[in-house]
């Protein structure tokens, strides 16, 4: 019996978003587990580009103290 499934569709290129902005730390946040750290693409189903550009603005918004580096 095969697995079927719908492939999640990165939301940046459905909304043809260029860039991800450090300051929205409410996007940011959907994109954090709950300890704190980085989902996958596999979880997000953001495409390569956009979850670099993910990871980048999320490093950015932790070192300006706008998201924790870690939860307890």
């Amino acid at each position: 019996m095969a697995n079927f499934y719908t492939k999640k569709v990165c939301r940046f290129c459905a909304e043809k978003t260029n860039s991800v902005d450090y300051k929205d730390v409410k996007l940011l946040q959907r994109y954090l587990s709950s300890y704190g750290k980085i989902e996958s693409r596999k979880r997000t189903g953001s495409c390569l580009k956009h979850q670099r550009r993910l990871a980048v603005a999320l490093k950015r918004a932790r070192h300006l103290a706008l998201l924790p580096f870690t939860v307890r």
